[in-house]
């Protein structure tokens, strides 16, 4: 579907460091500006990892990327960002510090957006160009019909729309301090700046013991997630808003949605979408 813009790319380059939130450890992202109709993708290792939905593997709290044995885990929060921020096209370099390592993390900073989208604000955005130096219409993915999914106590349905809109609930109904929540938003507008990308990571607190047990949040702590006791409510306030948990929840999937991207094009769909955790 033509939405009668031209594709976009960074005007400089970005480059961030920082420890990451499963395994502890510390990675380096350098994000190049790119050619029009080549997308976003990550490299690591020389290996080239498209931002597809093509390419994701399944695994707990986060989103993961995977090629030829390489795994980018924990890539929803970068790429909710471009997304939103209309960076179509982009080189995702991405670093361990050990170079042995086949897996790597995103890092997480506060658990929110909020670094990328101040890096990219501070680089700029420019017209992206192909190999051959021509300009690319940008597209967007639309839907003739309504489509809807669903898991266990979870559903998302989307309906066909001339524009992006995005309702999202959760429901924690033993948490009390979290409780059922609810948040709509245009999402790709000059609001995700304003009140979605600065929402931070939640988590239960007496659910901690139990990912630690698995091996995540190795690198968990205060300064990057918002945690909520069941009987204590938040330890460690103040919220950014009174619903930053389901704020949260859109920045995720505007993250999770953008890998339908192809080509340069946008990922999340010209739709009203509605989801519910």
């Amino acid at each position: 579907m033509e939405n009668g813009k031209l594709q976009q790319t960074l005007a400089g380059c970005i480059e961030l460091s920082g420890k990451t939130l499963h395994s502890g450890k510390v990675s380096k992202v350098k994000i190049w500006p790119g050619f029009a109709g080549e997308g976003r993708y990550f490299e690591f290792h020389s290996n080239l990892i498209p931002a597809s939905i093509d390419f994701v593997r399944e695994s707990l709290l986060c989103t993961t990327l995977c090629k030829d044995g390489y795994k980018i885990r924990t890539v929803e929060h970068l790429l909710s960002a471009l997304e939103a921020k209309g960076i179509d096209n982009c080189r995702i370099q991405i670093q361990s510090l050990d170079s042995e390592d086949t897996e790597v993390e995103v890092p997480f900073f506060d658990g929110s957006a909020n670094a990328w989208v101040e890096a990219i604000e501070q680089v700029g955005r420019k017209e992206a160009l192909d190999r051959c130096g021509n300009n690319v219409e940008k597209l967007a993915p639309h839907l003739s019909e309504p489509f809807y999914v669903s898991r266990n106590d979870s559903f998302m349905v989307a309906f066909p729309a001339s524009k992006v809109h995005i309702s999202c609930g959760i429901d924690f109904p033993k948490v009390p301090a979290i409780g059922c929540q609810w948040f709509s938003s245009a999402a790709l507008d000059d609001s995700y700046e304003k009140h979605i990308a600065c929402s931070r990571t939640f988590c239960i607190y007496e659910e901690v013991e139990h990912m630690c047990s698995m091996g995540l949040i190795k690198g968990g702590s205060l300064d990057n997630a918002i945690v909520c006791s069941a009987t204590k409510g938040w330890l460690n306030p103040p919220l950014r808003f009174p619903d930053e948990p389901c704020r949260h929840k859109v920045l995720d999937l505007i993250g999770d949605l953008s890998l339908f991207a192809r080509s340069g094009s946008q990922g999340f769909p010209m739709a009203r979408v509605i989801s519910f955790k």
